[in-house]
């Protein structure tokens, strides 16, 4: 597929891709998604599978067929204007749709990110600051651990970063549709959980944004001192990790997602050495 993209950054690191995909490369599109039809369509006076390739294009929905072209051409065309631009993207694109006209170039937007610039700064002293109580010995006293929020705060006051709004952006629908299942869960609308919330939609998404972006960097900074310290993860401690679960059914779902266990056991072994500040 021979397509054609323009780059353009944003300042806070969104990476915006405008890419055009050849009519021709749509009409090969076509065919192919016509074709596919075309097994499984069922026909008056024609077995299933064996009705002309016409006829089953005339009995099907433009939109749709349109919605299967999508569908099929994307991926491809994202993976080449990412690869054409040298670009290392970090989350799934957000793809808006711009052209879609018969006899012409389709177009799409894609926004995505890559990773974003970490200046951990003096992330040690800040975090030293929130450990000394711990290690202050008052005799008949234990030591008053340190949370995991007075850590947050000490890094976020100290680390400078930016986060893409095409993250915030994904972070924040994610927070919304656990929420919304949520309430589904309880047997509530969305409208009854706002009253008795007394929140609008537009103050639930401001809360969400702000906490997202507070997540966000939080993980991204935890990162970041994880591979400056060369801090790792054996495959020991992840099969651990797995057999310790309550359930089978955790085991599992562990088991099938070795690279998030793997990613917690990191996350919570960068927390271990900043306590240890």
């Amino acid at each position: 597929m021979k397509i054609t993209s323009q780059i353009k950054k944003q300042e806070d690191g969104t990476i915006e891709l405008t890419v055009t995909v050849p009519w021709s490369a749509i009409v090969e599109a076509k065919k192919e998604v016509i074709n596919e039809h075309v097994k499984e369509a069922e026909l008056p006076g024609f077995r299933k599978g064996m009705a002309p390739l016409e006829k089953v294009e005339q009995s099907l929905d433009k939109a749709h067929i349109k919605e299967d072209i999508l569908r099929k051409i994307l991926p491809g065309a994202y993976a080449e204007a990412v690869k054409t631009n040298a670009l290392n993207p970090i989350i799934s694109p957000k793809i808006h749709v711009q052209k879609i006209d018969d006899d012409k170039d389709w177009e799409f937007i894609a926004q995505t990110c890559e990773m974003p610039k970490i200046d951990l700064g003096n992330y040690k002293e800040g975090v030293q600051n929130v450990t000394a109580k711990s290690k202050i010995v008052v005799p008949g006293k234990e030591n008053q651990a340190v949370s995991f929020d007075e850590i947050a705060k000490a890094l976020l006051e100290s680390v400078k970063l930016i986060v893409p709004k095409v993250i915030l952006d994904q972070e924040v629908e994610r927070l919304l549709a656990q929420t919304l299942d949520e309430i589904k869960r309880l047997g509530l609308t969305l409208d009854q959980y706002l009253a008795s919330s007394g929140k609008t939609i537009e103050a639930l998404r401001a809360d969400y944004a702000k906490k997202a972006e507070s997540d966000v960097k939080i993980e991204f900074i935890l990162g970041q001192i994880a591979n400056e310290q060369n801090i790792k993860v054996e495959e020991s401690e992840i099969e651990e990790a797995i057999k310790a679960a309550k359930t089978e059914e955790e085991r599992k779902s562990l088991t099938n997602n070795k690279y998030l266990v793997a990613s917690i056991i990191r996350q919570q072994k960068t927390l271990d050495y900043l306590r240890n500040l």
